[in-house]
Parts: structure tokens; C-alpha cells; sequence
């Protein structure tokens, strides 16, 4: 939905924004479009009306159009960080603070991370600045193998952000969720085929009571658009076997929309889930053997999994709450493992937007929406930045609680110090 009206809360995060979409060329571009165009020298890219009206190396817009000069750098279509908690846990060990998981909830798929989305909180200031303007948001593990519902969200810190509240239920199949169905993987397996079956009877079987076998009533509902195929079902697994189990599970159900977070031992069967048909969201950081499940981790995770034609995204998964804008930082290091930089990129826009059919493409092209990044440098070397970010044509504030902290005190005044630099 292109805004016509930015609300107050916006400006509480410190957006200086004028209200709806702004016309304004960025000129003198180096345009990575993420289509079969390729990159364009010295090109330019039309804004209007919150989608991209023109561009092209010889496209002039209209006349008295505000403009930007890239000065010959960089610009991409906004980021996307696929798997990410931004916005529903400010201090992670401050539980009044932290919506991530209900370990003493009665409910599992019902659950709606949105619910607890907080567009004001400054991670997703921070998240914005380096250059990420949309943002796939997973519920945590709380009593339950089945988390909830995920959502998706732009980072403007508008109040109305989120663009889908369901987009997604996120299930983990690996060692975390082994554990919280019982304390194996059978228990995990035999849970989610109870579920499948508690969401297809519904609601006859629960006519009598509200109990399933495995399912609750509520999450019995909440559970039928995924299982007949109507919304992804994001599935956490590591190890290849586990893998394997999602690949017989898809092929047991043609109709299931499927994707896996983790695969870090994905390239060791990357034929068959390219043959499935199942994408992957990696995290090219993930390269040791940090568990059971992650023997087999590789930096060539990422090059294997892409080769073999596997719909490879990227995601820095470590705290994933305050640090998913690293997601770009995990495609520098893919690039120096053997992915080519065409490959990382789409891995952060034009993959996760198929993944999660968003609204915004992950492409620079006549008619998408202007989710878009002028960038100082390589955007895949660390010490690059943006230096203007869109979203649906709209130019968000680079300027966050933490770089007002920075310019307070990094040239502080010694006359205006407070009492407590006084000796």
C-alpha cells in the first residue's frame, strides 16, 4: 500500500519526512536492477507517486524533478532481511521488553508476532539506516516446536509498517524443537503430522471438545491455510537429514508452500532440494560446528546451495532481534567464499520478495514500488553506507537514538560538560 499520510508515530522515531511519496530522480547512478538489465552506468531512476516511473543510462525525467547524484556510486532496491525479530524485543533480557516467545502460553500457530511489533523501537531506526527496508519478522520457540505466525514490515517505523500479518508460521524441525515436543525428532515429526491432521479435521473433530491431538481449537484454524498450501510454512533445520525429512514432507504434499531456515548443512543435499522446489535462507556466517546439527557447516554452503539451483536467501541469524542488518555483512563474506555478487545480491532483495510474496519485487524496474538505496561505496563492503534510503518512494531519516549519541559526544564540548567530568 504506497502511503498518502505519514502518522505521528513516525515522527516520534524521528522520520523528518514531508507527508505521501516524493518525486526526485537519482542521477548518475550505477543501478544494480536485479533484472536481466544488469547493472547500468551512469544511469538514472525516476520517483513518482511511490513507484519507479522510469529509468534507463539515457532516460531524462521531468522537468523541475528534485535530484540526487549519486555521484557515479551505487544504488540497489531496498534490502530485504529475511529471517528477523526487529521490532518485538528491545532488551533481550528485559522480558517486559521482549515479545519474541510465550513459553506459558496455552497457544502455538495462533500466535501473531505482530501483535507485539513495535515500529518506534530504535532497532528498527538502526535496522533501517544500513540500508534494510523490509523485514521478515519470526515469532521465537515458547512451549512449542510451532511458533506462531511471522509478519511482514517495511522499517519506516510508520504505524502502519507491517504489509502482512500472516505471512508466514514458522516451525522448528531441529534440535530446539526435538526438544520442546518431547526430546527427540520422532516426537517433533509425530507432533507436526498431529497437527496437519487437527488443522484438516477442523473443526468436526473439534465439535466435541476443544482439544486435538495435537492442536487447540484455535490453533487447528490458524493452522488450515498453511497445511492446504495458502501461506508459507517457514521450517528451522541444519542438519541434512532433518533436511531430508522436509524434502519427503513436501513430496508427501505437493500443495505445501515450504521454505527452510538454517540448512547449514544444506549443500550436502542441495540436488535434492533444488528438485523439490524448496528454497533456502542461510546464514553465510554459519560456518563451524557449533552443534550436533551443524557438523557439516561450510563457508561454501551459500556456492553450493546457489550452483545447484536451490533459491538461496541470506540472513544473519545471530541475534537476530538488534543485529539482522548484518545480513549484509554475511553476503560480503558469501562473496569471498565463491558466490558471485549478482548471486548476493538477489539473495538480499529479489529471492526473500519471491519467498514470501511481497508486495515489493527486490528489483529496480518501470513500475515497481521504490524501495530503493543510494549507497556511498560497495554495498557489500563493511565499512560502505547509504547515503539516502527509500521507501515506497518515500526518503527516511538516516538519523537514529544512536548516531544522535554519537555526534553528542563525539566532539563534546569541554565547556559544556556535566558534572561528572568535573574535577
Amino acid at each position: 500500500m504506497i502511503r498518502t499520510l505519514l502518522l505521528s508515530t513516525a515522527a516520534a522515531v524521528g522520520l523528518s519526512l514531508s507527508a505521501g511519496a516524493q518525486d526526485v530522480a537519482i542521477v548518475n547512478a550505477k543501478v544494480w536492477t536485479g533484472t536481466d538489465a544488469g547493472t547500468l552506468e551512469n544511469a538514472t531512476v525516476y520517483v513518482s507517486d511511490g513507484t519507479i516511473q522510469g529509468m534507463g543510462v539515457n532516460y531524462a525525467p521531468p522537468s523541475g524533478t528534485r535530484q540526487i547524484d549519486a555521484g557515479g556510486n551505487w544504488v540497489t532496491p531496498g534490502i530485504i532481511a529475511p529471517f528477523s525479530r526487529v521490532g518485538t524485543v528491545e532488551v533481550g533480557a528485559e522480558d517486559s521488553t521482549n515479545d519474541t516467545s510465550a513459553s506459558g502460553s496455552a497457544f502455538s500457530v495462533a500466535l501473531r508476532a505482530a501483535d507485539g511489533f513495535n515500529p518506534a523501537a530504535t532497532t528498527v531506526a538502526v535496522t533501517r539506516i544500513e540500508g534494510v527496508t523490509q523485514i521478515a519478522v519470526a515469532p521465537a520457540n515458547g512451549g512449542s516446536m510451532i511458533a506462531g505466525q511471522g509478519f511482514i514490515a517495511d522499517t519506516s517505523g510508520a504505524a502502519d509498517s507491517i504489509s502482512n500479518e500472516r505471512a508466514f508460521i514458522y516451525v522448528d524441525l531441529g534440535e530446539n524443537g526435538a526438544g520442546l515436543a518431547g526430546g527427540s525428532r520422532p516426537a517433533a515429526w509425530a507432533a507436526l503430522r498431529g497437527a496437519f491432521a487437527d488443522a484438516r479435521g477442523y473443526p468436526a473433530r473439534f465439535m466435541a471438545h476443544n482439544e486435538g491431538d495435537t492442536l487447540t481449537r484455535a490453533d487447528a484454524q490458524a493452522f488450515g491455510p498453511a497445511v492446504r498450501g495458502q501461506q508459507l510454512i517457514l521450517v528451522a533445520a541444519h542438519r541434512a537429514s532433518d533436511l531430508r525429512q522436509v524434502i519427503d514432507l513436501k513430496a508427501e504434499n505437493l500443495n505445501l508452500n515450504l521454505a527452510i531456515v538454517g540448512a547449514d548443512e544444506g549443500w550436502m543435499v542441495a540436488d535434492e532440494l533444488a528438485a523439490a522446489r524448496i528454497p533456502v535462507i542461510v546464514d553465510p556466517f554459519s560456518n563451524l560446528p557449533a552443534s550436533f546439527a551443524q557438523l557439516g557447516a561450510t563457508s561454501r554452503n551459500a556456492e553450493r546451495l546457489i550452483e545447484a539451483g536451490v533459491p538461496t536467501a541470506f540472513a544473519h541469524l545471530s541475534n537476530s532481534g538488534h543485529q539482522s542488518r548484518l545480513v549484509l555483512q554475511s553476503a560480503g563474506n558469501a562473496v569471498a567464499n565463491g558466490v558471485s555478487f549478482d548471486d548476493a545480491m538477489a539473495a538480499m532483495t529479489v529471492v526473500p520478495a519471491n519467498i514470501f510474496g511481497t508486495d515489493v519485487s527486490g528489483t529496480i524496474e518501470r513500475g515497481e514500488i521504490a524501495d530503493l538505496v543510494v549507497w556511498d561505496g560497495d554495498p557489500l563492503e563493511v565499512s560502505t553506507a547509504p547515503t539516502a534510503v527509500f521507501i515506497e518512494g518515500v526518503e527516511q531519516s538516516l538519523v537514529t537514538r544512536q548516531t544522535k549519541l554519537r555526534d553528542r559526544y563525539l566532539e563534546l564540548d569541554e565547556t559544556d560538560k556535566p558534572l561528572a567530568y568535573k574535577r
